[in-house]
């Protein structure tokens, strides 16, 4: 199918819904689902972001800034994820944990605005990767109209372009949470320094970055390769170190694979396909 074909499928799609409640982060996958949403059902649909000490600051005020863009009604919710001890504890079906709480809050948000159905980003590249996420979405009846149409994140991204959504371009940017090495606690605490360490290095200048969280406070920083140059530089390094220490890390290392997404999955591949996430009591069950 041509993306001409794509789009128009998405959009009929949606408009078999009666109305749509939208999984919004303000990403570039979540923007184009808003964006088709608010073309197919106007306002019958309504952009819902989710909250919380894993979310990196800026995320909602430019979450905000595109939802008014778009035209979409927001609605911002705060969840409550760092109340699972599963969550906390950070196993790799973390993203479970989070996902069936941001769902049970959305579910209360479509109850009270009368919405009919509520669905997610999750493209078609998505059904390949380690997504513990996804199994919580089909718990909760969430509907991925990309990945039904065949999107792909190539697709999404010439999409966002082609509507001129200003994030078009964005690198990704998943949740604070996915820094941090697994079977080490995810706290508030911790996604703070993450965030302070992320933000030091885009005043650098870099686009792509991420800084990993492992045991004893050990950050590990993750940028282009083409980057390396610009951070071992004397005068840079040393104001790097000097800040990092500052927000709390003890050792400061600099992967030499350079930045990829989804290096913390890579690393335990084989507890990645060990693993079984239980499936939740049916609500109202005496279970």
């Amino acid at each position: 199918m041509t993306l001409t074909e794509k789009r128009n499928s998405l959009l009929e799609r949606l408009r078999e819904l009666p109305s749509c409640a939208v999984a919004f982060s303000g990403g570039v996958d979540s923007a184009v689902v808003a964006m088709a949403a608010h073309l197919a059902l106007g306002e019958k649909a309504v952009a819902v972001t989710g909250v919380s000490a894993s979310l990196a600051a800026g995320e909602l005020e430019d979450a905000r800034r595109l939802a008014g863009l778009i035209g979409i009604r927001h609605v911002a919710l705060q969840t409550e994820e760092f109340a699972s001890p599963d969550y906390v504890r950070n196993a790799p079906d973390r993203c479970y944990h989070c996902k069936t709480e941001l769902y049970t809050q959305m579910e209360g948000v479509a109850e009270r605005l009368d919405v009919a159905a509520m669905i997610n980003g999750a493209n078609a590249d998505d059904r390949g990767d380690w997504r513990p996420g996804m199994k919580a979405a089909s718990e909760h009846a969430v509907l991925s109209p990309l990945a039904e149409c065949g999107f792909t994140k190539a697709d999404v991204r010439e999409l966002a372009a082609h509507w001129d959504l200003p994030v078009a371009d964005k690198p990704a940017a998943p949740c604070l949470s996915s820094r941090v090495a697994y079977g080490e606690d995810v706290t508030p605490e911790r996604l703070h320094m993450i965030d302070q360490a992320e933000r030091f290095l885009r005043d650098l200048g870099l686009r792509e970055v991420r800084v990993r969280y492992h045991r004893g406070d050990l950050a590990r920083l993750e940028v282009p390769a083409g980057a390396f140059e610009t951070l071992i530089h004397e005068q840079t390094r040393a104001s790097l170190i000097a800040r990092l220490r500052e927000i709390g890390f003890k050792f400061i290392t600099l992967d030499l694979e350079g930045f990829r997404s989804g290096s913390l999955n890579a690393l335990h591949e084989k507890s990645l396909v060990q693993i079984q996430v239980p499936k939740p009591p049916l609500r109202g069950s005496k279970e």
